[in-house]
């Protein structure tokens, strides 16, 4: 029930996974220098749920089978089980300074259990069963699902159902007696290409013309008529130059992205979990939204990792005891901070759904992600500070270890007296790697755009702050008389 990171890594392996890298298909994307960091990855998420040091943390009981699952496949149960989430997530941001693409599954996992059930008590479906017997499946078998939500979009002044090209949101082309065809793409998807199912889920929600795009199912991710394009990341290709180390910044680890496209692709019945039931498409989006806001605790693990890389450099540079060194540092580790706290907070003050899960703060969730928008490109800044322009301008590893150009590179790019310049260059390349390189994909932008844009969560933070109530009180306290008002 529980796989090894080995056993992960080969049972992608027996996929016949549709990558496209460069306009050309990827004939083996395990070993594909370019993509493996990213296994590599996903892989931790499996090798610590073995580690007795972290087995409280990766994994739980299902509440299905009483029996021992991967923390990913699992339905929270309490507001403990929400926290035990973020604390992991946190965990495994120290250890792969990257993103580890599982975090999207468990909250689609989640979204969809508590959604689905509501659906059938309000209209007599069995979507929930349904679901409880597909995710029976996944706990089982111990797979990475790709929680699969945003859309292209087209024209985004238009709802789905009035764009001129129809598959710009997923949408049942056709339903039939044993199941439905479906067409679209899913964009920005992380983790895709090194999962073993997908789980789509509607982007936005929907009015009764949209019903057509109402739809959440489950697809294998080599199943016919699915296949993927994989996304750039910036310095990607440094990982194909030969034996690529320094320079890499992070040679073991990274994520992933890909444009995954559904063209009339098939999936029974047993794995649509809703079909047409636009009432229901907000309630899921929400629900996903506020669980994935909470995961962005992940960014405090890769925060830790790059706190400690700029206090490196500091070191390397002869500077750890200045003022201003010390106080940038301290400002990074309180903007790091400032985000756990926030997404501890939202998880402590979780509340039971009716289906029994448990379902975040979703006020603080937003206001978690709402910071986590703006403190990774702050902490971000500092660290390039300290680290210093040589972050950007040094010579490569070839050069280091250049016949000619080795020992100017070793004299002229030493720092502190009796530190090795080798060990210099990994450290500023660390840091280049999460704030410009491939992990920047994760730390920044993700950040911003990543579960929402900024816009999306001021919007939900003023719909669930409750405004009027804080009104009142202010009314109360200043002997307000509301009759004089009108």
């Amino acid at each position: 029930m529980l796989m090894t990171g080995k056993e992960y890594i080969e049972s992608l392996r027996k996929l016949d996974i549709k990558v496209y890298m460069f306009g050309e298909r990827v004939e083996n994307p395990v070993d594909n220098p370019i993509i493996r960091p990213s296994i590599n990855s996903v892989a931790m998420t499996y090798d610590l749920a073995h580690d007795p040091e972290y087995e409280d943390l990766m994994t739980a009981t299902s509440h299905l089978t009483g029996e021992k699952i991967n923390r990913f496949c699992h339905i929270h149960q309490s507001r403990e089980d929400l926290v035990k989430k973020i604390k992991m997530q946190r965990l495994l941001g120290q250890k792969t300074a990257s993103c580890f693409q599982r975090c999207v599954g468990m909250d689609a996992f989640n979204s969809i259990y508590s959604t689905t059930y509501e659906i059938d008590r309000e209209n007599g479906t069995n979507y929930h069963e349904r679901f409880k017997k597909y995710l029976l499946e996944c706990q089982k078998n111990d797979w990475t699902v790709d929680g699969a939500m945003t859309d292209p979009k087209g024209d985004r002044g238009l709802a789905p159902s009035k764009q001129k090209d129809p598959d710009m949101y997923v949408h049942i082309k056709e339903v039939r007696e044993d199941g439905i065809i479906v067409r679209g793409a899913k964009a920005h998807q992380t983790g895709s290409i090194n999962s073993h199912e997908h789980l789509i889920m509607p982007t936005i929600a929907m009015g009764e013309d949209d019903k057509d795009y109402a739809v959440s199912f489950a697809i294998q991710t080599d199943a016919k008529g699915v296949f993927m394009i994989y996304g750039r990341q910036s310095c990607d290709t440094r990982k194909l130059e030969e034996a690529a180390d320094i320079d890499l910044g992070n040679n073991t680890y990274g994520g992933q992205e890909a444009l995954v496209i559904f063209d009339d692709v098939f999936v029974p019945n047993e794995r649509i979990f809703m079909c047409g039931e636009w009432k229901y498409a907000g309630m899921l989006v929400e629900r996903f939204a506020g669980y994935h806001r909470q995961s962005y605790a992940c960014k405090t693990g890769v925060g830790d990792v790059l706190i400690g890389a700029a206090a490196l450099a500091a070191d390397y540079n002869g500077v750890p005891k200045a003022s201003h060194i010390k106080d940038k540092i301290i400002e990074m580790q309180h903007l790091n901070e400032t985000m756990w706290a926030c997404s501890l907070a939202c998880s402590a003050e979780g509340s039971k759904t009716d289906s029994g899960a448990y379902l975040i703060d979703l006020l603080l969730a937003n206001v978690c992600k709402q910071n986590v928008t703006r403190f990774p490109y702050e902490i971000a800044r500092l660290a390039e500070d300290i680290a210093g322009g040589l972050m950007v301008t040094m010579p490569s590893e070839k050069d280091l270890k250049g016949e000619f150009t080795g020992p100017w590179v070793e004299k002229f790019l030493n720092g502190k007296v009796g530190t090795s310049t080798e060990n210099r260059m990994r450290v500023l390349r660390l840091i280049e790697n999460i704030t410009l390189g491939t992990a920047a994909v994760g730390y920044r932008t993700e950040s911003m755009h990543g579960a929402g844009s900024p816009q999306a969560q001021r919007i939900m933070i003023a719909r669930q702050g409750n405004l009027e109530a804080k009104k009142e009180m202010a009314r109360r306290i200043a002997h307000v008389d509301v009759s004089k008002d009108k």
